[in-house]
């Protein structure tokens, strides 16, 4: 398939850096670019556009957890062991991408968005540990850690939209740790997903590679823009951004 005109293309570039700095300071960057690919390519098949989505996303959330990793502490052994998990659980989503109906999966993903936005704004003091004040991780709640990768990571396979507000809520109720951490955390197993359900699209021919090529290196560009806004103003910024998306993804999914 040929590459747009110019000007189509610098319409792409400029969603993909928008997807790559909401990717991240909270997750939900596809949003942005699948409905874009899809509008800009009417004949372009939904499995496509997953696929040159994730190829686009993985450079700029794997930019991103470089970043955090290298200014908030966290616990690299569950990083570590957060992306084979992560990974496997969203290659068997992809594979079963397409299974339950869109239709089925849309309004289960908004009730969960609107549960989590009520309950982050209810609770002020929620995700607002310092990252060096958190408690060690019990061997029960690693346990639980990796078991919260699996699922999101099969859901980020199968259906995808707030993969990373799931995995930063679920990290920061189960390990009692800023948002701020558990971003950490989540840019790390999200490049794992992202990375997972790509291989599955690769092998089927489902990815655009020469496009995705190039709107990767537009999304690094709003990764790096993203986490630094992140890492510059802490846990505050997370918060107010995990609420907008979830009241944006809510309404893009009705």
């Amino acid at each position: 398939m040929p590459l747009p005109d110019p000007a189509v293309l610098t319409l792409l570039i400029g969603g993909a850096v928008v997807a790559g700095w909401i990717d991240a300071v909270v997750g939900g960057g596809g949003l942005v670019l699948i409905p874009l690919l899809l509008i800009v390519f009417p004949s372009m098949a939904p499995a496509t556009a997953l696929g040159t989505n994730k190829l686009t996303a993985i450079w700029g959330t794997a930019t991103a957890a470089v970043l955090y990793l290298r200014r908030v502490p966290v616990d690299r052994g569950l990083a570590a062991a957060s992306v084979p998990v992560a990974a496997s659980c969203a290659a068997l989503g992809a594979l079963a991408a397409g299974a339950p109906s869109s239709d089925v999966m849309r309004p289960v993903v908004i009730v969960l968005m609107v549960a989590v936005g009520l309950f982050v704004a209810r609770r002020p003091e929620f995700g607002s540990a310092s990252a060096a004040g958190s408690r060690p991780i019990r061997r029960g709640r690693y346990a639980a850690a990796l078991v919260a990768f699996g699922v999101i990571g099969f859901y980020d396979g199968i259906f995808g939209p707030g993969t990373g507000m799931f995995l930063i809520i679920t990290l920061t109720a189960l390990l009692g740790q800023s948002f701020l951490t558990s971003a950490t955390l989540a840019k790390v197993a999200n490049t794992a997903t992202n990375g997972g359900a790509l291989v599955v699209f690769a092998v089927q021919g489902d990815v655009w590679w020469t496009l995705g090529a190039i709107l990767a290196a537009a999304n690094i560009a709003g990764s790096v823009l993203g986490s630094t806004l992140v890492l510059g103003r802490g846990t505050g910024v997370v918060r107010v951004a995990l609420l907008v998306v979830v009241v944006v993804m809510a309404g893009k999914l009705t």
